[in-house]
């Protein structure tokens, strides 16, 4: 949600800024802009509403203008005021002695209503509708010629959630960034710092970073010594770290894990369907060391060290929001039939209003591809508040999720640029599925109930491959049903949320409306929606609850429905109650591994219905990747 990047060194930055949006595209935003301190000693600001390519031919024409080596980047996802051109990052402001101080926020300013009441009263001048140009002004209005003590000032009188990079044009080789709530990445480059929301902004120009903490400020300076400093040689650069009350502060320098080609197309036409056909891929690299098939058992270093508190524990909460959710739901399901634990699975966002009641031996398990979900983040944090231990499963390393827990799991299944997000939710599952084994085999599973489902575990990458191979007859199945705005996907058991998950890949890319339920729900009233050709999705494999799916299809039937069916390999039955062009097969596998093969037609399926009706598969409507706002 929202993307920055920044850059202060020896390169011209206007392309720079420009690849960095580009990279930071799938995060959803509806308006772009940058700043830029040009040769001429002024600052130059260009915005656009829609695409990063609206803002690349603003550019192109003012070039002679933008040839600086330090500026400012920013993709907006509107919350305080509609996409326009005067809402778009960045903002600016004017300090006493006339100099121009330009912001980019990533965040919400909860307080900005009276702050922007007292500027105002100050002489400052509004010109858009955000929450961010307050900040601009207040760090304008706090300017005596210091930036970093400028910001540091501000940022006492700011309430909210922000990541923000500013610069002025008194200081041109200076950004000074910060945040709390919101994630800011700094990479150190030769000669050079870049700043970005996270690390596909970065990782074509160092692999060397650090990511800021709550109240952190950081000042970066680059550039020729007799404009900088007097240390070193014919370019120099500084870094410092403080908190927001100057109180110098230590990072740690990690290598990124993720590199260039990872991040690129690699011949697909969408991220999405690379993605989705990268799972086998994926899930080999999440199980790589963890199965020890010689002494059958799942090996975690990440929680290694909190055994007995995961084995002693009374109650599991997992949580997350959007896909992590259900892959949460998933989890609930494992932890009860494979740990024999009580679980539950909440919305994070309903969860943090609560107030939940916490006993003694209490584990939060937060799920987020990202690592930085805002109500994920809240929750855990309420959680944590209460005694609760803390545990997580993400996929971006050095998170914040990871850093704010007592210990966790990694996905290890790469970066995942497409919005709609596969390859995390099977990581998650596996990872789950993992944990529950765990747990199970330190608490009442038998040796070789554990070795039969770590050898299937590892037959899933084949298994998954297989379903893959249905791409094109998925394709033509869709294309009968694409037309259809109404949309239902059932299922029983660890089915359900495979159900809901596939109706909510449907809404985020087709735009189709789709709802996902327990089967049984639907006799519950959903089945008055039911009409002459309306698409109904089963996810119908062989399992305890086979016969009663197979008695709510035949329900669907009797009123006109057009049955879709993932099924078993080898049922021929199902045939008699869907269509055989419209029943898409998986592997045999364990009812408790089954979400890991059965969710993979239903990502292919919404795939090529959006692609169908004309859609921008990877760049969808309304959406951002990663929600650090409420």
């Amino acid at each position: 949600m929202c993307g920055i990047v920044a850059y202060v060194g020896s390169k011209t930055v206007a392309p720079l800024l420009l690849e960095g949006l580009k990279r930071l595209e799938y995060r959803g935003y509806d308006s772009a802009g940058m700043a830029v301190k040009g040769s001429d000693g002024k600052l130059h600001v260009q915005r656009s509403v829609g695409r990063v390519a609206n803002l690349q031919k603003l550019v192109e024409e003012h070039e002679g203008q933008l040839d600086g080596s330090i500026g400012i980047a920013h993709t907006r996802w509107a919350t305080h005021g509609e996409p326009s051109v005067e809402n778009a990052h960045p903002h600016v402001g004017t300090t006493k002695d006339g100099h121009t101080v330009a912001v980019v926020h990533n965040g919400i300013i909860e307080n900005y209503v009276s702050v922007r009441k007292y500027l105002e009263g100050k002489g400052h001048v509004f010109y858009s509708e955000t929450d961010t140009e307050v900040i601009s002004k207040l760090v304008a209005e706090l300017y005596d010629g210091d930036l970093e003590s400028a910001v540091q000032r501000a940022l006492q009188e700011i309430s909210g959630a922000y990541a923000i990079a500013v610069m002025v044009d008194a200081w041109p080789h200076t950004l000074v960034c910060a945040r709390k709530g919101s994630p800011l990445i700094v990479g150190i480059a030769d000669n050079a710092y870049v700043v970005a929301s996270d690390a596909s902004a970065i990782v074509s120009h160092t692999t060397q970073v650090f990511a800021l903490e709550d109240y952190q400020v950081v000042k970066l300076c680059a550039g020729a010594e007799d404009k900088l400093t007097e240390k070193g040689g014919p370019w120099s650069t500084e870094l410092r770290t403080t908190t927001i009350d100057n109180v110098p502060v230590d990072h740690e320098v990690t290598e990124l894990e993720m590199n260039l080609d990872q991040i690129e197309l690699g011949g697909y036409p969408h991220y999405m369907l690379k993605e989705i056909m990268e799972q086998p891929t994926s899930i080999r690299n999440c199980l790589r060391g963890r199965i020890d098939k010689r002494e059958n058992r799942i090996v975690l270093g990440g929680i290694d060290e909190f055994k007995r508190e995961l084995v002693r524990a009374k109650r599991y909460i997992l949580t997350g929001q959007g896909t992590a959710y259900h892959a949460g739901l998933i989890g609930e399901y494992l932890f009860e039939d494979l740990a024999r634990v009580p679980a539950r699975c909440e919305y994070a966002s309903e969860f943090r209003y609560r107030n939940p009641i916490i006993e003694d031996g209490t584990i939060i398990c937060a799920v987020s591809q990202s690592g930085e979900t805002a109500d994920t983040l809240a929750a855990l944090g309420e959680a944590r508040e209460r005694g609760a231990m803390a545990l997580g499963v993400v996929n971006a390393v050095g998170s914040t999720i990871s850093r704010e827990t007592d210990a966790g799991v990694y996905l290890h299944v790469g970066p995942e640029i497409g919005v709609a997000s596969t390859k995390a939710f099977v990581g998650q599952v596996t990872v789950l599925a993992m944990l529950a084994l765990y747990i199970g085999r330190r608490k009442h599973l038998s040796n070789e109930s554990v070795a039969h489902y770590l050898d299937q575990l590892d037959l899933i990458p084949g298994h998954i491959e297989k379903v893959l191979e249905q791409s094109e007859f998925i394709r033509k199945s869709v294309e009968q049903v694409v037309d259809r705005d109404n949309w239902l996907f059932l299922g029983r058991g660890y089915n359900y949320p495979v159900a809901i998950e596939g109706a909510l890949k449907l809404k985020e890319i087709s735009y189709i409306h789709a709802e996902g339920m327990p089967a049984a729900e639907m006799k519950h009233g959903p089945i008055a929606l039911i009409e002459e050709g309306m698409p109904v999705v089963f996810v119908a494999t062989k399992g305890t609850q086979y016969e009663k799916v197979i008695s709510n299809i035949e329900e669907v039937r009797a009123r006109g429905g057009k049955i879709l069916a993932v099924a078993t390999e080898g049922d021929t039955d199902i045939t008699q109650y869907a269509s055989p062009d419209c029943v898409f097969y998986v592997p045999d596998v364990p009812e408790a591994l089954q979400p890991l093969v059965t969710s993979v037609p239903l990502q292919l399926l919404a795939y090529h219905a959006a692609v169908l009706r004309g859609h921008d598969v990877d760049k969808p409507r309304n959406l951002a990747k990663s929600v650090t706002v409420e």
